[in-house]
């Protein structure tokens, strides 16, 4: 194809699967792109002198280095340029809300469609798999131990990181699989766990991260006993937030009520969407999701592949959902029907305790909040009732308090998450560290990634420092 200005201006399109027909599977919807497409979209860059999408990159990825890589065919270089940064690309290329931050940068995008960067990255890091190319990592090792408590994008980070500055890392799970929220809590159809998330934890052990499953720091051992007693030098905790949070209104206990945690969970890690596993979802044949961020998106597109109508109630307008706007549009072209400007105000019981409807209320937008969104506000006698038989509450997780409760002198704050640097990770305690949502919340991959990265090198030099 020519390289007209009008292409040049204009996105080459990513293959996914049909509407109708990934509604009814658990298969990736993405496709990617092929060698042909991954180049020409590639040639769309315009190499700019002071490249913004990297400024909107948590992780510092070389993005115009590896692009123009790809345009030159040169992928091994490009998979070596972004590795350089990121331990995970082929989970950033899948996951990330590119749209917010390296493509929205992008001066492409002023006046076309910005670079499919997300993309890119995704095509490189298969490529790099398919083709057996490994990360590079130092093959001197300075003999200190470092703890990492967590494996998912934040620990498996700040450990590869660690890994190739030469520092002996362990990773202490407390699930049997590794991977975090990238195991249990993205759904199949958007991160393939066998194919993606599996390899690229394999690819962080290639790098002499030693992992043990089954290990809950607080009970199995403490952070004094790893410390102390086992000779790390220093710990990062990454623990993510995996405590759900409610609404405290009348019904959430009764019988179909799940959190998107406990759901996503069973579905995702514990594969209950497969016939073959024995560990079912009690589905019912109308579910509503409460929420509007990836999370809803992610439980509401998972019941409709088991076989369920969804709804999504959410209490502002769409302009404001918080979701990942490509989420959004594939809920939508999958079938899940929205309910904007709706909150609930009970989960209605039947005579069996099951349940059997939600009571809601309309919403206006009133004056931003503290985010700078604008807040809801209840439209007087405004109540009405839908029908259902489940209920899945998706309004987002703190961190689960076994780790500070246990700890000595680990400062937390009023949600309970641990009070860290956001420049290092440093806590208030001596060698302890700590990122990604177990500091900041629910919160993205990639956010969870770029603090896991600054808390790597926040420990390097603390290292150091001691000689």
């Amino acid at each position: 194809m020519a390289d007209t200005k009008e292409n040049m201006m204009t996105r080459v399109p990513v293959r996914e699967q049909d509407p109708k027909v990934r509604a009814t599977n658990f298969n990736e919807v993405c496709l990617g792109y092929n060698e042909e497409e991954a180049v020409r979209e590639a040639q769309r860059c315009m190499h700019c002198r002071n490249p913004k999408c990297v400024e909107g990159c948590p992780v510092n990825i070389s993005i115009p280095e590896f692009i123009h890589a790809v345009s030159e065919r040169d992928f091994a270089g490009a998979y070596d340029s972004i590795s350089e940064s990121s331990s995970l690309p082929a989970i950033c290329g899948r996951v990330c809300p590119q749209e917010r931050q390296c493509e929205g940068r992008c001066l492409r995008g002023i006046k076309g469609d910005p670079v499919a960067i997300g993309k890119l990255e995704r095509f490189v890091a298969d490529w790099a798999r398919s083709n057996n190319r490994k990360m590079k990592c130092s093959l001197s090792r300075n003999g200190k131990k470092v703890a990492v408590i967590g494996s998912g994008p934040a620990g498996l980070t700040c450990a590869g990181d660690l890994a190739k500055m030469g520092y002996d890392v362990t990773i202490f799970e407390a699930l049997h699989k590794a991977g975090g929220v990238l195991v249990y809590g993205i759904p199949e159809f958007r991160l393939p766990k066998d194919e993606i998330v599996a390899k690229e934890i394999e690819n962080v052990r290639c790098l002499g991260v030693k992992i043990e499953t089954n290990v809950i720091v607080g009970r199995s051992v403490t952070i004094d006993d790893l410390m102390k007693k086992e000779g790390f030098e220093a710990v990062f905790i990454g623990s993510g937030a995996g405590l759900p949070m409610f609404m405290n209104i009348p019904g959430e206990n009764i019988k179909g009520v799940f959190s998107a945690n406990e759901y996503l969970t069973r579905s995702n890690l514990m594969k209950a969407y497969r016939d073959d596993y024995d560990t079912p979802i009690a589905l019912g044949q109308k579910v509503i999701v409460v929420g509007g961020g990836n999370v809803a998106m992610d439980s509401a597109r998972t019941a409709l592949r088991l076989g369920a109508e969804v709804h999504v109630v959410y209490r502002r307008s769409e302009a404001e959902l918080p979701a990942r706007a490509e989420e959004v549009e594939h809920a939508k072209e999958e079938g899940i029907i929205f309910h904007f400007l709706t909150n609930p105000v009970a989960i209605l019981p039947d005579e069996k305790d099951y349940v059997c409807g939600m009571r809601c209320v309309r919403m206006e937008l009133g004056e931003p909040d503290a985010t700078g969104r604008r807040s809801p506000i209840p439209v007087e006698n405004s109540e009405f009732e839908i029908s259902c038989d489940t209920v899945i509450m998706a309004l987002g997780t703190r961190p689960n308090p076994l780790i500070s409760s246990t700890t000595d002198n680990l400062e937390i704050n009023r949600k309970r998450c641990i009070v860290a640097s956001e420049e290092d990770g440093k806590t208030s305690l001596e060698g302890v560290f700590a990122g990604g949502d177990a500091v900041s919340g629910s919160a993205t991959v990639i956010l969870a990634m770029g603090a896991g990265k600054r808390a790597a090198k926040g420990i390097d030099e603390y290292l150091r420092s001691r000689g």
